[in-house]
């Protein structure tokens, strides 16, 4: 194995680890630390923090790959495990909030939803349930990853990433005040926006057709 090689899966795993604690270390603080008497209205955003979190840090990786020049053989354990965590994820973060809503005698989605949130902040929390029904889609990518339709599920995908980007911003309590992962969460933002672009032109960009030399 190359040197770029290794290279690239240190700095994938340890980016990806690295987002995931700094999530965990800004919902404890906003917690102060006191984790004895959690319900699930104060664990379950946590996870969506650390799933979205983990999704960018995929982004970057691949962005990482293309620019060293690694092949995309050698992040697949990565992607394969990280994934899988995401996965979880995705699917407690809401459901834990389902859950509880229910227990609480509020019903089910969406009228759950609607009780839980600020007046005419409703539709953001349908915007979450979208973006997590096309991510969930994204996990067919194991056996329809090769039809020549399915880059437009990947297109779904980075909406749904920049939807749930405004989710947090809107609905986020470790994100309703200014403050240090705030900073962080608008920097990741940027971060995604310049790397979509970058996808989006080099898909884009034609090789453009050369005199042969004579």
């Amino acid at each position: 194995m190359k040197n770029n090689d290794i290279a690239c899966q240190i700095m994938a795993w340890t980016l990806s680890a690295a987002v995931a604690a700094l999530a965990f270390i800004a919902w404890g603080q906003d917690n102060l630390w006191q984790f004895g008497h959690l319900s699930a209205y104060q664990i379950f955003p946590v996870l969506g923090l650390m799933a979205w979190s983990i999704m960018w840090s995929h982004y970057m990786a691949v962005a990482m790959r293309r620019l060293m020049g690694v092949d995309f053989q050698i992040l697949k354990r990565y992607f394969q495990w990280t994934s899988y965590s995401v996965l979880v994820l995705i699917c407690l973060h809401p459901g834990l909030l389902i859950y509880q809503r229910f227990r609480d005698g509020r019903g089910l989605p969406p009228g759950s939803y609607e009780s839980y949130v600020a007046k005419g902040l409703a539709w953001i929390t349908l915007l979450g349930t979208a973006s997590l029904l096309i991510f969930l889609a994204y996990e067919f990518h194991r056996w329809y990853g090769s039809r020549p339709w399915w880059h437009w599920i990947a297109r779904l995908s980075d909406l749904a990433m920049l939807a749930i980007f405004y989710h947090g911003l809107k609905l986020g309590s470790q994100l309703s005040h200014q403050g240090w992962f705030m900073t962080l969460w608008w920097f990741y933002g940027l971060c995604l926006v310049t790397v979509l672009a970058f996808n989006f032109y080099t898909r884009n960009l034609t090789p453009k057709k050369t005199k042969p030399a004579v």
